[in-house]
């Protein structure tokens, strides 16, 4: 078990904002909430798998919605807490920790704040080792958790409990309409775990991962270093494509931010074109030849050319000088039990086949 400090949360913002592969919400509002709760004396802890007991009982907590939202509408600070609340309320049992559902953006930092608020320790690892839109697309769903009870609560008090629904995707149904009702963006906390299901269906040390990625870079900045060259050597990734936003198509459609990103390449990149198409986070990469630089569920993830700043796709825009890097996905996301929820064809890509990125997640070269 170790404390987080505010060094480690600004590491977490830019580690978690490169994992979340364009989505999860900025992680910068999240960093702020964060480094208030320790600045006011409260602590945040971090425990690894290996160390949970049998009797742990977990939830994951973050935000539901349109990343666009999350940065348009100023929430009250404790829609998790309360939605984790409700679900403890409706089960009559207190958890003993949380997990983040998504290690990208900004549902890396809801349980640190929720962690700092009631008191319970954050696990280190995650249902994704990236983010996604859906729910349905998590480990822990993959691998046989049950999908509910669940809880939703908003900005103005409002709390929804979800009681039994037999699947995840009939739950993401619904709770994205509900959450569309709610304004477009809510708390959120399911579902309920054993420390035995914890450690069967999570992946391990994405906190620990995103965390060192961000120490990277910030290392990297100091010492007048390649900041993109520091990220990859701690990510196990690799430069797809260097170049600067030329176009940007984004729209909020069915609670998700959809659309389109064009860079031009700059250069070894010079004279080619790339398109991004996103759905909250970037799911393929492909050139103007028609070549597939990476598709989900490996990591495409945009970072400043200067900076390695991570760039989500509701702070994207025309002109941004940009690196693309392509970061090859967890193990636990390439069995053919997974490609099923969160390969090319789950999000319409039926003629594009998945071919991993070499390396391993977490490991480079």
């Amino acid at each position: 078990m170790w404390d987080v400090t505010e060094e480690i949360i600004d590491a977490l913002e830019i580690g978690a904002g490169i994992l979340g592969t364009g989505g999860g919400g900025n992680p910068y509002l999240g960093k702020i909430e964060a480094r208030q709760h320790l600045r006011a004396g409260k602590s945040i802890r971090v425990v690894s798998l290996d160390e949970l007991p049998d009797d742990t009982f977990t939830t994951t907590v973050g935000g539901m919605g349109s990343p666009t939202v999350g940065i348009e509408r100023v929430g009250r600070g404790d829609e998790c807490v309360r939605a984790m609340r409700a679900l403890e309320r409706h089960l009559g049992r207190r958890f003993t920790h949380v997990i983040p559902g998504e290690i990208g953006g900004s549902n890396a930092m809801r349980p640190m704040i929720v962690a700092a608020q009631v008191g319970v320790p954050v696990i280190d690892g995650d249902g994704m080792g990236r983010a996604f839109p859906e729910l349905q697309m998590d480990t822990f769903s993959i691998y046989g958790v049950a999908p509910t009870p669940g809880t939703l609560a908003d900005p103005r008090g409002h709390e929804v409990v979800f009681d039994k629904i037999a699947d995840p995707e009939t739950l993401e149904r619904y709770a994205r309409a509900i959450t569309i009702q709610m304004g477009g963006a809510a708390g959120y906390a399911f579902p309920p775990m054993t420390g035995e299901e914890v450690r069967r269906t999570a992946v391990p040390g994405t906190v620990t991962l995103a965390v060192e990625i961000g120490r990277a870079v910030l290392r990297a900045r100091a010492a007048l270093a390649n900041p993109v060259d520091a990220a990859l050597s701690v990510s196990g990734g690799q430069r797809l494509f260097h170049g600067k936003i030329v176009d940007v198509e984004r729209r909020l459609l069915g609670g998700f931010a959809r659309g389109v990103l064009q860079l031009e390449g700059s250069g070894g990149d010079a004279g080619r074109t790339l398109r991004i198409d996103f759905q909250n986070e970037n799911l393929i990469a492909r050139t103007n030849e028609g070549d597939i630089l990476a598709v989900v569920p490996d990591l495409i993830c945009l970072v400043d050319a200067d900076s390695a700043e991570p760039i989500t796709t509701e702070i994207v825009r025309y002109g941004l000088r940009v690196v693309v890097l392509g970061i090859p996905s967890p193990e636990m996301l390439k069995t053919p039990r997974a490609l099923a929820v969160i390969g090319p064809a789950a999000f319409g890509y039926r003629d594009v086949p998945y071919i991993p990125l070499p390396g391993t997640y977490g490991v480079a070269d």
